[in-house]
Protein backbone atom coordinates (compact mmCIF):
# COMPACT_ATOMS: atom_id res chain seq x y z
CA UNK A 1 0.00 0.00 0.00
CA UNK A 2 1.05 3.67 -0.31
CA UNK A 3 1.70 5.11 2.40
CA UNK A 4 0.90 9.42 2.49
CA UNK A 5 3.68 11.66 2.75
CA UNK A 6 3.50 15.64 3.28
CA UNK A 7 -0.10 17.25 3.31
CA UNK A 8 -3.29 15.08 3.31
CA UNK A 9 -6.96 17.18 2.54
CA UNK A 10 -9.63 16.34 4.89
CA UNK A 11 -12.85 17.34 5.72
CA UNK A 12 -11.57 19.77 8.59
CA UNK A 13 -8.73 21.43 5.92
CA UNK A 14 -9.70 22.90 3.29
CA UNK A 15 -8.34 22.21 -0.18
CA UNK A 16 -5.14 23.45 -1.54
CA UNK A 17 -6.46 26.61 -3.84
CA UNK A 18 -2.46 26.35 -6.13
CA UNK A 19 -1.61 23.12 -7.01
CA UNK A 20 1.45 22.30 -8.86
CA UNK A 21 2.99 19.00 -10.47
CA UNK A 22 6.12 18.02 -11.35
CA UNK A 23 5.46 14.12 -12.03
CA UNK A 24 4.25 13.17 -15.50
CA UNK A 25 2.31 11.03 -13.16
CA UNK A 26 1.14 12.89 -10.89
CA UNK A 27 0.41 15.58 -13.85
CA UNK A 28 -2.63 13.42 -15.26
CA UNK A 29 -4.02 12.64 -11.80
CA UNK A 30 -3.88 16.49 -10.98
CA UNK A 31 -5.88 17.02 -14.53
CA UNK A 32 -8.27 14.09 -14.20
CA UNK A 33 -9.46 14.90 -10.48
CA UNK A 34 -8.55 18.97 -9.81
CA UNK A 35 -10.58 21.80 -11.02
CA UNK A 36 -8.20 23.64 -13.83
CA UNK A 37 -8.39 26.62 -11.69
CA UNK A 38 -6.97 24.92 -9.05
CA UNK A 39 -3.26 23.47 -10.92
CA UNK A 40 -0.86 26.18 -11.56
CA UNK A 41 1.51 23.93 -13.67
CA UNK A 42 2.26 20.54 -14.95
CA UNK A 43 5.95 18.86 -15.00
CA UNK A 44 8.23 18.77 -18.49
CA UNK A 45 6.82 15.92 -19.22
CA UNK A 46 2.99 16.78 -19.31
CA UNK A 47 2.34 17.92 -23.10
CA UNK A 48 4.32 14.93 -24.59
CA UNK A 49 1.93 12.85 -26.07
CA UNK A 50 4.18 9.67 -26.65
CA UNK A 51 4.20 9.30 -22.47
CA UNK A 52 1.33 11.21 -21.41
CA UNK A 53 -2.57 10.04 -21.87
CA UNK A 54 -3.66 13.33 -21.19
CA UNK A 55 -1.09 15.05 -23.07
CA UNK A 56 -3.84 17.39 -25.11
CA UNK A 57 -5.86 18.42 -21.75
CA UNK A 58 -2.71 19.18 -20.34
CA UNK A 59 -1.78 21.97 -23.01
CA UNK A 60 -4.04 24.53 -21.04
CA UNK A 61 -1.79 24.65 -18.30
CA UNK A 62 1.79 26.25 -17.78
CA UNK A 63 4.42 24.01 -18.29
CA UNK A 64 7.16 23.40 -14.78
CA UNK A 65 10.85 22.71 -15.49
CA UNK A 66 10.76 20.36 -13.13
CA UNK A 67 12.92 22.41 -10.97
CA UNK A 68 12.97 24.53 -7.89
CA UNK A 69 13.57 27.80 -9.26
CA UNK A 70 10.07 28.43 -11.01
CA UNK A 71 8.61 26.32 -7.79
CA UNK A 72 9.71 28.56 -5.51
CA UNK A 73 8.23 31.71 -7.68
CA UNK A 74 4.78 30.39 -8.15
CA UNK A 75 5.21 29.70 -4.47
CA UNK A 76 2.05 26.91 -4.66
CA UNK A 77 0.19 25.67 -2.11
CA UNK A 78 1.43 22.02 -2.52
CA UNK A 79 3.62 20.23 -4.94
CA UNK A 80 2.84 17.15 -6.49
CA UNK A 81 6.23 14.81 -7.23
CA UNK A 82 7.32 11.18 -7.37
CA UNK A 83 9.11 9.64 -5.03
CA UNK A 84 12.28 9.24 -6.91
CA UNK A 85 12.50 12.02 -8.94
CA UNK A 86 15.42 14.30 -8.54
CA UNK A 87 15.81 14.37 -5.00
CA UNK A 88 17.51 17.74 -4.67
CA UNK A 89 14.23 19.89 -5.89
CA UNK A 90 12.47 17.79 -3.42
CA UNK A 91 14.99 18.37 -0.75
CA UNK A 92 14.76 22.29 -1.64
CA UNK A 93 11.27 22.65 -1.83
CA UNK A 94 10.69 21.00 2.01
CA UNK A 95 14.06 23.77 2.55
CA UNK A 96 11.46 26.35 1.99
CA UNK A 97 8.38 24.93 3.65
CA UNK A 98 6.96 24.15 0.45
CA UNK A 99 4.70 21.10 1.23
CA UNK A 100 5.13 18.27 -1.08
CA UNK A 101 3.20 15.33 -1.73
CA UNK A 102 5.45 12.16 -2.91
CA UNK A 103 3.62 9.17 -5.11
CA UNK A 104 5.38 5.94 -5.16
CA UNK A 105 5.76 4.27 -8.80
CA UNK A 106 2.14 1.84 -8.86
CA UNK A 107 3.00 -1.58 -9.64
CA UNK A 108 -0.83 -3.37 -9.00
CA UNK A 109 -4.20 -1.99 -9.63
CA UNK A 110 -4.82 -1.53 -5.81
CA UNK A 111 -1.84 0.38 -5.93
CA UNK A 112 -3.28 3.07 -8.55
CA UNK A 113 -6.63 2.92 -7.43
CA UNK A 114 -5.08 4.01 -3.59
CA UNK A 115 -3.30 7.33 -5.60
CA UNK A 116 -6.21 8.13 -7.11
CA UNK A 117 -8.57 8.13 -3.83
CA UNK A 118 -5.19 9.84 -2.16
CA UNK A 119 -5.42 12.36 -5.15
CA UNK A 120 -9.21 13.14 -4.59
CA UNK A 121 -9.34 14.39 -1.45
CA UNK A 122 -5.96 16.11 -1.53
CA UNK A 123 -7.86 18.14 -4.07
CA UNK A 124 -11.15 18.49 -2.25
CA UNK A 125 -13.22 16.06 -4.79
CA UNK A 126 -13.31 12.75 -3.45
CA UNK A 127 -16.56 11.85 -5.48
CA UNK A 128 -14.44 12.84 -8.83
CA UNK A 129 -12.22 9.72 -7.65
CA UNK A 130 -15.42 7.37 -6.34
CA UNK A 131 -15.91 7.62 -10.38
CA UNK A 132 -12.52 7.09 -11.55
CA UNK A 133 -12.08 4.06 -9.11
CA UNK A 134 -15.31 2.62 -10.31
CA UNK A 135 -14.67 3.46 -13.55
CA UNK A 136 -11.33 0.64 -13.10
CA UNK A 137 -13.18 -1.85 -11.09
CA UNK A 138 -15.79 -1.75 -13.98
CA UNK A 139 -12.85 -2.36 -16.48
CA UNK A 140 -10.99 -5.17 -14.03
CA UNK A 141 -14.19 -6.99 -13.69
CA UNK A 142 -14.65 -7.51 -17.32
CA UNK A 143 -11.20 -8.68 -18.05
CA UNK A 144 -11.64 -10.94 -15.10
CA UNK A 145 -14.59 -12.55 -17.09
CA UNK A 146 -12.55 -12.43 -20.08
CA UNK A 147 -9.39 -14.35 -18.21
CA UNK A 148 -11.14 -17.88 -18.46
CA UNK A 149 -11.07 -17.96 -22.26
CA UNK A 150 -7.15 -18.20 -22.81
CA UNK A 151 -4.25 -18.64 -20.43
CA UNK A 152 -0.61 -17.46 -22.26
CA UNK A 153 2.73 -16.15 -21.83
CA UNK A 154 2.79 -12.62 -22.91
CA UNK A 155 6.25 -10.46 -23.08
CA UNK A 156 6.39 -6.89 -23.16
CA UNK A 157 9.12 -5.96 -25.54
CA UNK A 158 10.24 -2.27 -26.16
CA UNK A 159 12.98 -0.86 -28.18
CA UNK A 160 16.13 -2.29 -27.60
CA UNK A 161 14.77 -4.94 -26.53
CA UNK A 162 13.29 -3.60 -23.21
CA UNK A 163 11.40 -6.04 -21.55
CA UNK A 164 9.40 -4.74 -18.83
CA UNK A 165 9.53 -6.94 -15.61
CA UNK A 166 6.94 -8.90 -13.33
CA UNK A 167 6.62 -6.61 -10.64
CA UNK A 168 5.55 -3.86 -12.50
CA UNK A 169 1.54 -2.01 -13.20
CA UNK A 170 1.84 -4.13 -16.70
CA UNK A 171 2.14 -7.49 -15.08
CA UNK A 172 -0.55 -6.31 -12.79
CA UNK A 173 -3.10 -5.73 -16.07
CA UNK A 174 -1.72 -8.93 -17.29
CA UNK A 175 -2.56 -11.50 -14.83
CA UNK A 176 -6.12 -9.34 -14.21
CA UNK A 177 -6.99 -10.63 -17.92
CA UNK A 178 -5.23 -14.12 -17.17
CA UNK A 179 -1.79 -13.54 -18.79
CA UNK A 180 1.57 -14.20 -17.20
CA UNK A 181 4.46 -11.93 -17.63
CA UNK A 182 7.05 -14.57 -19.14
CA UNK A 183 9.85 -11.18 -18.25
CA UNK A 184 10.12 -13.71 -15.35
CA UNK A 185 11.51 -16.68 -17.57
CA UNK A 186 14.38 -14.28 -18.35
CA UNK A 187 15.21 -13.06 -14.84
CA UNK A 188 13.62 -9.49 -14.89
CA UNK A 189 11.89 -9.08 -12.00
CA UNK A 190 11.99 -4.81 -12.86
CA UNK A 191 13.19 -5.03 -15.95
CA UNK A 192 15.84 -5.26 -18.33
CA UNK A 193 17.66 -5.99 -21.94
CA UNK A 194 17.19 -8.71 -23.39
CA UNK A 195 18.83 -9.59 -26.68
CA UNK A 196 17.50 -10.91 -30.03
CA UNK A 197 18.43 -14.27 -29.36
CA UNK A 198 17.02 -14.25 -25.54
CA UNK A 199 13.79 -12.97 -26.86
CA UNK A 200 13.07 -15.75 -29.54
CA UNK A 201 14.38 -18.53 -27.06
CA UNK A 202 11.93 -17.66 -24.66
CA UNK A 203 9.42 -18.45 -26.75
CA UNK A 204 6.40 -16.68 -25.67
CA UNK A 205 2.84 -17.00 -26.75
CA UNK A 206 2.45 -13.31 -27.18
CA UNK A 207 4.31 -10.04 -27.69
CA UNK A 208 2.98 -7.01 -26.64
CA UNK A 209 4.46 -3.80 -27.74
CA UNK A 210 3.37 -0.11 -28.18
CA UNK A 211 3.21 0.28 -31.66
CA UNK A 212 1.37 -1.51 -34.32
CA UNK A 213 3.49 -0.59 -37.22
CA UNK A 214 6.53 0.02 -35.81
CA UNK A 215 9.05 2.59 -38.63
CA UNK A 216 12.90 1.83 -37.68
CA UNK A 217 13.65 5.64 -37.22
CA UNK A 218 16.76 4.33 -34.97
CA UNK A 219 18.49 1.04 -34.12
CA UNK A 220 16.38 1.30 -31.11
CA UNK A 221 13.66 -0.10 -32.69
CA UNK A 222 15.06 -1.68 -35.55
CA UNK A 223 15.06 -4.63 -33.43
CA UNK A 224 11.57 -4.58 -33.52
CA UNK A 225 11.61 -5.26 -37.08
CA UNK A 226 14.53 -7.79 -37.24
CA UNK A 227 13.03 -10.87 -39.20
CA UNK A 228 13.22 -13.25 -36.27
CA UNK A 229 10.73 -11.31 -34.22
CA UNK A 230 8.89 -10.61 -37.52
CA UNK A 231 8.23 -14.33 -38.53
CA UNK A 232 7.97 -15.69 -35.37
CA UNK A 233 5.48 -12.73 -34.11
CA UNK A 234 3.04 -11.73 -36.56
CA UNK A 235 0.33 -9.55 -36.13
CA UNK A 236 -1.67 -12.29 -35.04
CA UNK A 237 0.48 -12.86 -32.31
CA UNK A 238 0.93 -9.29 -30.85
CA UNK A 239 -1.08 -6.88 -28.50
CA UNK A 240 -0.51 -3.42 -29.10
CA UNK A 241 -0.95 -1.55 -26.19
CA UNK A 242 0.37 2.14 -26.77
CA UNK A 243 2.85 3.34 -23.42
CA UNK A 244 0.31 5.92 -22.17
CA UNK A 245 -1.44 3.50 -20.92
CA UNK A 246 0.56 1.91 -19.15
CA UNK A 247 3.32 3.97 -18.03
CA UNK A 248 0.56 5.61 -15.07
CA UNK A 249 -2.33 4.46 -13.22
CA UNK A 250 -5.03 6.38 -13.39
CA UNK A 251 -8.24 7.65 -16.18
CA UNK A 252 -5.97 5.91 -18.86
CA UNK A 253 -6.29 2.22 -16.42
CA UNK A 254 -10.05 1.27 -17.54
CA UNK A 255 -9.15 1.88 -21.71
CA UNK A 256 -5.35 -0.25 -21.05
CA UNK A 257 -7.60 -2.99 -19.10
CA UNK A 258 -10.54 -2.84 -22.00
CA UNK A 259 -7.77 -3.14 -24.94
CA UNK A 260 -6.80 -5.70 -23.40
CA UNK A 261 -9.57 -7.80 -22.66
CA UNK A 262 -10.59 -6.92 -26.49
CA UNK A 263 -7.17 -8.80 -27.18
CA UNK A 264 -7.95 -12.12 -25.82
CA UNK A 265 -11.58 -11.72 -27.03
CA UNK A 266 -9.97 -11.80 -30.51
CA UNK A 267 -7.16 -14.11 -29.78
CA UNK A 268 -10.33 -16.38 -28.31
CA UNK A 269 -11.79 -16.40 -31.41
CA UNK A 270 -9.43 -17.29 -33.45
CA UNK A 271 -8.53 -19.92 -31.49
CA UNK A 272 -11.88 -21.44 -31.79
CA UNK A 273 -12.47 -20.73 -35.67
CA UNK A 274 -8.78 -22.67 -35.83
CA UNK A 275 -10.00 -25.74 -33.71
CA UNK A 276 -13.35 -25.97 -35.33
CA UNK A 277 -11.77 -25.75 -39.16
CA UNK A 278 -10.49 -29.16 -39.71
CA UNK A 279 -14.26 -30.40 -38.84
CA UNK A 280 -15.87 -28.93 -41.86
Amino acid sequence: MITAVGLLASPAVAAPKRIASINMCTDQLLIALADPEQIVGLGPYARDPRLSWLAQEAERFPKLSGEAEDLLMLAPDVVLAGRYGKRATRELLRAQNIPLEEFDVPRTIDEVKAQIQRTGELVGHPERSDAMIAAVDKAALRARQTASRWHGRVLALSRRGWVTGGDSLLSSLLQTVGLSNSASDLGFAYGGFASLEAIVASRPDLLLVSEEQPVAEDQGKALLLHPAIQQAYPASRRIVIPDQLTVCGGAMLPVALDRLSDAIEQISQRRGVATAAPRQ
